[in-house]
């Protein structure tokens, strides 16, 4: 058998940035995934789903949007995100990747120019490359630098790119992005995978939490694979611009339609959040408090960094921490630019679970 990228593997491995499959071990309790609010382990919203979808004709989607794909489903959960979040329109569809290659991809044309924050997701960065786009990346979170750029742009149309909560470091993104973009009619794309279903008044997310007046150059992205322990995302705009997507974003029109099942249980878990709203921010509030009472770290989200520095080492830690009965991230270079432990403080979990979590990371980090 021909090894045609042994001598790649080789060195990846040699940088201790090898990665690979782990299967789910139910044993551990999870503080690394994404499930902020611990919905996909919710037995009700699934029966609830299951029921439902047990009603209908047909069990899946069957075809893109815009060839049969479109059902009633779809449809109701589009209107419920519009309601919900303050848009016009919007339109749900496979991933939060693709969103982001749909959104980019499609939105920045010949003569436009694109500003995206340093550390904005690689599916954005990915989309950034497409056609040879003219993009230029400003330092994280650093508005007076966007602003020279801005000012110095003659692109036909500004687009700028920005996450609600930034996915590595979890902090949010500044609430002057929005003047800053209105000020220079730049249209703006705010990635919410992370900071939906987690701030906010309602917990809609940085839209929310700054209670921005939503204008025509906004655009919110989402995903339901996270806070909504579902799959897929969604996309929200004017109708001017959901209807410029369907009409030029690939990964909207090409792919097969979000299935029935993740749309229906993300639209039950969206409900649950608005219904459980108060209770679910108290108790994001006291992770919040734990963290910082146990590792000195006060974090704005459900997302707590804790640099390492080293890719050995911090794969190190993490099979400690496995052998201690608890699952948490271990991010390596070049994900990040210094090797980190991520830990969720999902609510999942229990409070005397985080905190005894937290005392093991504290004596790990002091060794």
């Amino acid at each position: 058998m021909s090894l045609y990228y042994n001598k790649e593997l080789k060195a990846i491995k040699k940088r201790a940035r090898y990665r690979q499959r782990e299967l789910v071990d139910d044993s551990l309790v999870d503080f690394a995934s994404n499930d902020y609010l611990g919905l996909s382990h919710n037995k009700t919203l699934h029966e609830k789903t299951c029921k439902e979808i047990s009603r209908l004709s047909q069990n899946s989607s069957k075809a893109s949007l815009l060839v049969n794909g479109y059902h009633k489903i779809h449809r109701d959960f589009e209107e419920t995100l519009k309601e919900f979040n303050g848009f016009e329109d919007a339109v749900i569809l496979g991933s939060g990747f693709n969103a982001n290659i749909a959104l980019i991809d499609a939105l920045v044309r010949k003569g436009d120019e694109l500003f995206m924050d340093e550390l904005y997701h690689a599916s954005g960065i990915l989309a950034s490359q497409i056609d040879n786009k003219k993009v230029k990346f400003f330092k994280h979170n650093d508005i007076e630098d966007l602003e020279n750029m801005l000012l110095g742009s003659q692109a036909k149309r500004k687009i700028v790119a920005v996450e609600g909560i930034y996915s590595m470091d979890g902090d949010l993104v500044k609430e002057s992005v929005f003047e800053l973009c209105d000020k220079y009619d730049a249209i703006l794309i705010v990635d919410e995978a992370h900071s939906s279903g987690v701030v906010g008044e309602n917990l809609m997310g940085v839209y929310d939490l700054y209670n921005i007046k939503i204008r025509p150059n906004h655009i919110k992205m989402g995903t339901l694979g996270k806070a909504y322990g579902s799959f897929g995302a969604y996309i929200l705009g004017s109708e001017h611009i959901v209807e410029y997507l369907i009409n030029r974003a690939k990964p909207i029109i090409y792919a097969t339609s979000l299935s029935l099942y993740d749309t229906l249980l993300a639209h039950n878990a969206l409900r649950y959040i608005r219904d459980n709203k108060e209770s679910l921010k108290e108790k994001i509030e006291s992770y919040k408090e734990i963290v910082e009472q146990e590792l000195g770290i006060k974090t704005q989200s459900l997302i707590v960094p804790i640099n390492i520095g080293d890719n050995a080492k911090v794969m190190k830690i993490k099979e400690e921490l496995k052998e201690s009965g608890y699952a948490v991230g271990a991010i390596r270079q070049p994900t990040v630019k210094s090797a980190i432990i991520r830990l969720i403080a999902r609510l999942g979990t229990s409070e005397s679970e985080l905190r005894e979590l937290c005392m093991l990371l504290n004596t790990k980090r002091e060794i």
